[in-house]
C-alpha cells in the first residue's frame, strides 16, 4: 500500500474530487473529519484551544464553534499559527491510526485528503504521488463567495490566508483541473484513478514491510534461542 495527498484551495473543489474517489471504492481519510474529532470536548486538543482562545469560542453545549475560531484565525496570523500549532499533531496521530487500519485489510492505496498538505509539508515526505485540485482564481472567488454566503472583501482575505493555487500546483505529482465542467473533472479523476491502481508502488511498500516483519521475527527467534539455553 502507498500513499497518496489529496490537496487543493479553499473552494477549488477538493471535496468533490475526493468524494468521486470514494465512489470508485478509494479509502480516504479526511484530515477535516479527523481534525473535528480531535476538537470534541474532553480532549487534549480542546483543553488548549479553550484555554488560548478563550470559552468566547465555544458554543452552548460546549462545541467549538467552528465559524467563530475560523473568523478569528483568518483575521490573525499568528493565532493560525497557534491553532495549528496544537491541531496538527493530534490529527497526524489520527490518521496514523487509520492509515495502519487500511494497511491491514491490503488495500493497493490510501488517500489523505489534507488541505494545509504543502503548508505544513509534514506528511509528504511519506507520500508516492500529491494531488492538487486547481481552479481559476476568478471561479476560486465566486465559489467561495456564493458558498458561504461572503462578500467579496471576506472572501478575498480567506484565500490569501492560503499558499496559491499556482504555488500548490507546483509542487504536485498530478493536477485535477477544476474549472469546467463536473463531468470533465470525473473524467480526469477516473484516468487518476487507473493510474494509481496500475502503480507498482504498493509492491515495494509491501516487501519492506514483509522484510521488516521477517527480520523482527528473526531476532526474536534468536532471542527466544539464547534463553532458553
Amino acid at each position: 500500500m502507498f500513499l497518496v495527498g489529496l490537496t487543493g484551495g479553499i473552494a477549488s473543489g477538493k471535496s468533490t474530487v475526493s468524494s468521486m474517489l470514494r465512489e470508485l471504492g478509494c479509502p480516504i481519510i479526511d484530515a477535516d473529519v479527523v481534525a473535528r474529532k480531535v476538537v470534541e470536548p474532553h480532549t487534549p486538543a480542546y483543553s488548549r484551544i479553550v484555554y488560548h482562545f478563550g470559552p468566547e469560542v465555544l458554543l452552548e453545549n460546549g462545541q467549538i464553534d467552528r465559524q467563530k475560531l475560523g473568523q478569528i484565525i483568518f483575521a490573525h496570523e499568528e493565532k493560525r499559527k497557534l491553532l495549528n500549532s496544537i491541531t496538527h499533531p493530534e490529527i497526524h496521530r489520527a490518521m496514523l491510526k487509520e492509515i495502519i487500519f487500511y494497511f491491514l485489510r491490503g488495500y493497493r492505496y490510501v488517500v489523505l485528503d489534507v488541505p494545509l498538505l504543502f503548508e505544513t509539508r509534514r506528511l509528504t515526505k511519506f507520500l508516492n504521488h500529491t494531488v492538487v485540485v486547481y481552479c481559476d482564481p476568478a471561479t476560486q472567488l465566486q465559489r467561495l463567495m456564493q458558498r458561504d454566503s461572503l462578500t467579496q472583501e471576506q472572501a478575498e482575505q480567506r484565500v490569501a490566508a492560503q499558499m496559491p493555487l499556482n504555488e500548490k500546483r507546483g509542487l504536485a505529482n498530478h493536477v485535477i483541473e477544476n474549472s469546467g465542467s463536473r463531468e470533465d473533472t470525473q473524467r480526469q479523476v477516473l484516468r487518476l484513478h487507473t493510474k494509481l491502481e496500475d502503480s507498482m508502488d504498493f509492491l515495494l511498500v509491501r516487501v519492506i514491510a514483509v522484510a521488516a516483519t521477517a527480520g523482527l521475527s528473526g531476532i526474536l527467534l534468536y532471542a527466544a534461542k539464547l534463553l532458553l539455553c
